[in-house]
């Protein structure tokens, strides 16, 4: 398998509104509207530049399908997970585990967006 596997991530949400709200809140960033190639899709994605390392992914309202907690983790890039982690609260979410230390690998924080999904936020300071 080569480094960075994952090459697209989709977060599926009910109210597109609240959710699209919620993260350019806490990420300090805009998404931007994808084309639907499919009726009932509507999509937004995270800002993307296929130069650099990192899956590019977007925000997903489908008809028939539910958001919230699965199987699934997506883990934020962050400076200082933190920062982003004090914006949830503020902003619809919830934080779950507040920063704590993984050791080598830095730090996360894990919370529910204002859809049910659990995130995760990592840092290495």
């Amino acid at each position: 398998m080569k480094n960075n596997p994952v090459g697209w991530f989709e977060i599926y949400v009910q109210d597109m509104s609240r959710a699209k709200a919620f993260y350019e809140a806490v990420f300090e960033g805009t998404l931007t509207a994808l084309p639907s190639p499919v009726p009932g899709l509507e999509m937004w994605t995270f800002p993307m530049d296929y130069t650099e390392s990192g899956a590019a992914g977007a925000l997903v309202k489908m008809e028939g399908k539910d958001s919230s907690v699965g199987g699934t983790l997506i883990y934020f890039k962050c400076e200082d997970c933190a920062v982003e982690a004090a914006r949830f609260v503020p902003n619809g979410g919830s934080v779950m585990h507040e920063k704590m230390s993984i050791g080598e690998y830095g730090f996360i924080v894990l919370g529910h967006d204002t859809e049910g999904n659990l995130i995760g936020l990592h840092s290495m300071q």
